[in-house]
């Protein structure tokens, strides 16, 4: 939609009319903060609307199809492929306002809440009942559940318990054409009809916009146990990883750290921790008391026999909680070495992970850039964190080059290109790496299906226009 037209001021009337001008914003300061995400990309829109309910949504989507505008929804921009960007400007639907939790079904053990409500904030309340919402995104204290559910957001817990998807029983949501659908049960079984609750779950706003989530619980564990295990060598870690599983392991979480990653975390925070470590593993289990001590034994064990470097058990809560400080100080820690990062989550079979960080060195190599791995080792999902600065041209041409070999060698590795973040606008350019032209056609026929008018959210997941010139754009620090 052309800027400052009578069909412009026009629309901006009629959005008024349904939301009020406290819940309507157009002054470009405004419009700033919702004009980039977590990707570090930005865009303007035109206009930031704040909806209260499933009826709001619909009939600003209903203009948006009478007048020619684009939507884009949006949680809290925690994420890190673009996928909330108004890459075409267009209205932000910003829904953070719709932020109850309608219900905790104790009996039951569902949780029926709004899109804008914080997943850390669910977790706390339904924790004081005694159950369990696992999925644990990095950034559960900030990330909205309409964000996670468009994204399938996983998390470190996702080794055991699984990621978003398998946590929504239903949903409430507004197709792009208005209308109101509901989806799925609040039972724990249900196979009537097409699956359209899985189908929205991960479509990354796309689709629909999502009003309400019918959410599974499960019965809060009674205990857990923390371990940090350190190696000398990349190889061991991995071996370790492979045998706690053939125990019949399946811990709750199990963090990977390489040595580029290691250090950078030791130097932030002036520690010789870990000194002459190549690997890192942090693993919790949960669960009844007895089992946790049994698990963690088997655990050191398994490391032990595997050359552990160093083991340390957490014995008390803050023990535990100084563990997880040395993993969560990664993302701080590796901009002290460059303005810019990349940050890629690729997935690999757990047994191709030393050869997949190997590649990943080499890359980094090659391309004279910082690499830094970190993750998820128990489902095999790799954080893979290119270092630069955005604003040197040749820097940035060397970070698209080691992302798409990166990219090619999961690939090749029976991988994908994402685990949890998402394809949005980032991944967009390579996503013909992994999926075929007649599967992307389908998924288009999908997309058309639902928003015959292509107003939800254009230019994501699907690649459009020249590849490289798209490419660069991305790797730019100001498209």
């Amino acid at each position: 939609m052309r800027e400052e037209t009578g069909e412009l001021r026009q629309v901006r009337r009629r959005l008024r009319e349904i939301l009020g001008d406290d819940r309507f914003w157009t002054k470009r300061e405004d419009l700033a903060v919702y004009g980039y995400d977590a990707s570090g990309l930005r865009f303007m829109p035109w206009g930031v609307a704040f909806p209260n309910s499933a009826d709001e949504i619909g009939r600003i989507l209903r203009l948006a199809n009478e007048e020619g505008f684009y939507v884009i929804p949006r949680g809290a921009g925690t994420g890190m492929t673009g996928g909330s960007l108004p890459v075409r400007s267009g209205l932000v639907l910003a829904l953070g306002r719709m932020n109850r939790i309608l219900e905790v079904d104790e009996e039951n053990m569902v949780a029926v809440v709004e899109p804008g409500v914080i997943t850390g904030r669910l977790q706390e309340e339904v924790e004081r009942v005694g159950l369990f919402y696992p999925p644990d995104p990095a950034s559960l204290h900030v990330s909205t559940i309409g964000g996670n559910v468009a994204e399938c957001a996983g998390g470190a817990r996702a080794v055991k318990y699984g990621v978003t998807r398998d946590y929504v029983l239903g949903l409430e949501a507004v197709l792009p054409t208005g209308e109101r659908i509901r989806t799925g049960v609040r039972t724990t079984k249900g196979v009537v009809g097409y699956d359209l609750t899985r189908l929205l779950v991960g479509s990354e706003g796309t689709l629909a916009v999502i009003t309400q989530v019918v959410l599974k619980l499960i019965p809060l564990p009674s205990a857990r146990k923390t371990l940090a295990v350190s190696f000398e060598r990349l190889k061991d870690a991995a071996l370790t990883v492979r045998d706690i599983m053939k125990a019949r392991i399946i811990p709750t979480v199990l963090e990977f750290m390489d040595r580029a990653s290691i250090r950078c975390v030791q130097e932030r925070l002036k520690t010789d921790l870990y000194e002459g470590a190549e690997a890192l593993i942090f693993v919790e289990v949960d669960g009844q008391v007895q089992d946790v001590e049994v698990q963690a034994g088997k655990i050191r064990a398994v490391a032990e026999q595997n050359r552990a470097q160093t083991t340390r058990v957490a014995e008390t809560k803050a023990e535990a909680e100084e563990m997880w400080k040395f993993r969560r100080s990664i993302s701080p820690a590796l901009f002290h070495y460059a303005p810019h990062k990349i940050n890629e989550d690729i997935v690999i079979p757990r047994s191709r992970i030393p050869e997949m960080i190997s590649k990943i060195e080499a890359v980094g190599r090659e391309y004279g850039l910082l690499v830094t791995t970190f993750g998820h080792a128990g489902d095999g999902n790799l954080h893979v964190n290119v270092m630069l600065d955005k604003r040197d041209p040749n820097q940035a041409e060397q970070a698209r080059k080691a992302v798409e070999e990166v990219f090619r060698e999961t690939v090749r590795l029976g991988g994908t290109l994402s685990g949890e973040h998402g394809v949005g606008l980032t991944k967009a350019p390579f996503i013909e790496l992994e999926l075929d032209s007649l599967g992307l056609d389908v998924m288009k026929r999908i997309k058309k299906a639902f928003d015959p008018n292509g107003i939800l959210n254009p230019g994501k997941i699907f690649p459009e226009g020249p590849r490289d010139r798209a490419v660069y754009r991305i790797f730019h620090a100001e498209p």
